[in-house]
C-alpha cells in the first residue's frame, strides 16, 4: 500500500511522534513511553511514518533512533497555500468593511 504524507498526519498519535522527534532524536522506548497504547501500536505508527518518509531509523550502537525528515510536509504546505490565500483575502475584506462601518457610525 502507497501511503502518503496526508495519511501520516491524519492520526494525532503520529502528529504527536513528528512533534516529539522534531525537537530531538529519540529512541523507540522514548517514544513508546510517551503514549497510553501498545509498543506494537507505536511501532505501527513508526512503521508509516518511515513509510511516508517523515522518520528515518539510525542505529547507534544496539539503539535504534528515529530522526524527523520534514521535506514531505512541504506536499502539505503547498496543498494548504491557496486555503490560506483565501481566507487571508476574506479576512481583509472583512478588515475593511468592518473598519468602513465604524467611519459611519
Amino acid at each position: 500500500m502507497r501511503r502518503d504524507v496526508f495519511q501520516a498526519i491524519a492520526d494525532p498519535t503520529r502528529r504527536e511522534i513528528i512533534s516529539m522527534v522534531a525537537k530531538q532524536s529519540l529512541n523507540l522506548n522514548s517514544i513508546a513511553d510517551n503514549f497510553d497504547v501498545s509498543r506494537p501500536a507505536i511501532s505501527q505508527h513508526i512503521k508509516i511514518l518511515i513509510e511516508c518518509g517523515l522518520i528515518e531509523i539510525k542505529k547507534q550502537g544496539r539503539e535504534r533512533y528515529c530522526e524527523v525528515k520534514l521535506q514531505p510536509l512541504n506536499e502539505v504546505a503547498d496543498w494548504i497555500a491557496p486555503f490560506r490565500k483565501l481566507w487571508n483575502d476574506r479576512f481583509s475584506a472583512l478588515d475593511d468593511l468592518l473598519d468602513k462601518m465604524k467611519k459611519t457610525q
